[in-house]
């Protein structure tokens, strides 16, 4: 049935022995785990201040906050904001897990002058080694260290059956609709290490980037692309606007009522949108009609940084933005 005639349808603490990056990765925006040298209360002190950075900048979307007024006085006290904290011991030392409590978290944010502050996708690490085999989480800590302590969360894939690296890189719409299914994302980056440097591509709703790096170490190489992507997603999802955007999506690829049902929902539950509506319908795609607080090209790119939606590079009369609805 066409899309057109569906839209006529109605304080704990402890020692454990565990992955620090995997838990990190995979857990909650509002945790943080961070080295310590020891357990001592200015170390501890220390810490909190460090994780509520962090936690600051992920759920402020990889902005960076460290200049808006509030800032320095909000770190300061962070002690006062931890909900519960939880020492780790591992085979490269001591950590400390630190877990905020969100409402105050969501509150502080908006102080700061953030009130459109979303959480940001995962980045899937797709990272082969010169003997062409993915690095696990454990190879792959020095870049995810660096994107979390720039608020940008990580993820891997699943030994057992990863994605294909080249057609990742290589925006393969099948394969990206799998990566959202399985990974909850649209942010790929893809790694080939060889000696003395690597090459990158960052896929960021079906828009691959890509650069080169070089570094006296591996870990050193690992952590410069970790700024790296921080970087280029900062440049193309962290775009704040001056005023309220008015314009029109053109959204295809819509195959029944649910997917447009969850395409109105993923727009409506955007802290940046606010107003969605219908203006038409044509086969398998609809033009909206939207207002966000930020401009249109950076909410399609945050939306299709979601792992829902492709960028699409064609234009659409009427629009300006175009937009692929992924299955």
């Amino acid at each position: 049935m066409r899309l057109s005639r569906l839209l006529l349808v109605t304080l704990l603490f402890g020692f454990a022995v565990l992955s620090p990056l995997r838990s990190q990765a995979q857990g909650s925006p509002y945790s943080v785990i961070v080295p310590v040298n020891d357990i001592s209360d200015a170390q501890r002190d220390i810490a909190f201040t460090t994780a509520l950075g962090q936690v600051l900048a992920r759920v402020a979307g990889g902005q960076d906050l460290r200049s808006n007024p509030g800032y320095a006085d909000a770190t300061k006290n962070a002690a006062s904001l931890v909900r519960k904290y939880q020492y780790q011991r591992s085979a490269t030392g001591i950590s400390l897990q630190v877990d905020f409590e969100p409402g105050t978290i969501r509150r502080l944010i908006a102080t700061l002058g953030v009130p459109s502050a979303g959480v940001k996708p995962p980045v899937l690490l797709l990272v082969e080694g010169a003997d062409g085999k993915l690095f696990d989480s454990s190879s792959l800590g020095s870049l995810a260290s660096s994107a979390s302590a720039r608020g940008t969360n990580v993820t891997y894939p699943d030994a057992t059956s990863p994605p294909d690296a080249d057609k990742a890189a290589a925006a393969d719409a099948a394969t990206l609709a799998a990566i959202n299914q399985q990974y909850h994302t649209g942010l790929v980056l893809v790694g080939k290490l060889r000696s003395g440097g690597a090459s990158w591509t960052l896929i960021s709703g079906g828009q691959p980037q890509t650069w080169s790096n070089k570094g006296a170490t591996e870990d050193a190489v690992l952590s410069d692309a970790g700024n790296g992507m921080v970087d280029r997603l900062g440049k193309q999802l962290n775009v704040i606007g001056s005023g309220v955007s008015e314009g029109k999506f053109w959204v295809d690829g819509l195959k029944s009522a649910m997917d447009y049902a969850s395409l109105l929902s993923a727009l409506r539950a955007d802290p940046s949108v606010s107003s969605v509506s219908t203006i038409g319908a044509q086969n398998d795609g609809v033009l909206l009609d939207v207002k966000a607080s930020v401009p249109l090209s950076a909410l399609a790119a945050n939306l299709a940084a979601g792992g829902r939606l492709l960028l699409s590079k064609s234009a659409h009369d009427g629009a300006d933005a175009t937009l692929s609805w992924l299955h």
